[in-house]
C-alpha cells in the first residue's frame, strides 16, 4: 500500500497530471502513464494516482488490477524526483494480465515518463 503522503486523491491533482501544463506521458495498448512536476510541490514526496475505468470489468477485476498496480508502484516510487505527480491510467486489456505481465507493461512506460520529466526541466 502506498503511504498517505505518495496518494494523489483530488480530482484537480489528477487533472493536472493528465492534462496540465509540462505534463508528459507514455503509454502502451496496456497502460498509459502520466507525469507532471511544478515548482509549488518542489521538494514534497511524489504522489502516484490510479485511474481503472469501468471498460476494464466489473468491481472485482478493477479492485484487482488497481491492487496489482499499487503494489508495484510502491516498490517503484522510491526512485521518483520530488515534487512529481504521476497517474497510471488502465486500459480494458489489463483485466487478463498477470501481476509478472503488469509489471512488464508498467516498467518502460515508468522510466519512459521519469525520463521524459528530467529532459522538460
Amino acid at each position: 500500500m502506498l503511504p498517505a503522503p505518495n496518494r494523489l486523491r483530488t480530482r484537480s491533482d489528477f487533472t493536472s497530471a493528465v492534462r496540465g501544463r509540462g505534463s508528459v506521458r507514455a503509454g502502451s495498448r496496456l497502460l498509459v502513464v502520466h507525469a507532471t512536476r511544478t515548482d509549488a510541490r518542489a521538494g514534497l514526496p511524489p504522489r502516484v494516482g490510479f485511474v481503472v475505468s469501468r471498460a476494464v470489468g466489473g468491481a472485482v477485476v478493477r479492485n484487482r488490477v488497481k491492487r496489482r498496480l499499487r503494489a508495484l508502484v510502491s516498490a517503484r516510487v522510491g526512485s521518483v524526483p520530488s515534487g512529481v505527480d504521476l497517474v497510471v491510467r488502465a486500459n480494458p486489456a489489463t483485466a487478463t494480465l498477470t501481476s509478472a505481465e503488469l509489471a512488464t507493461a508498467l516498467e518502460p512506460l515508468w522510466d519512459k515518463v521519469i525520463g521524459r520529466l528530467e529532459v522538460v526541466r
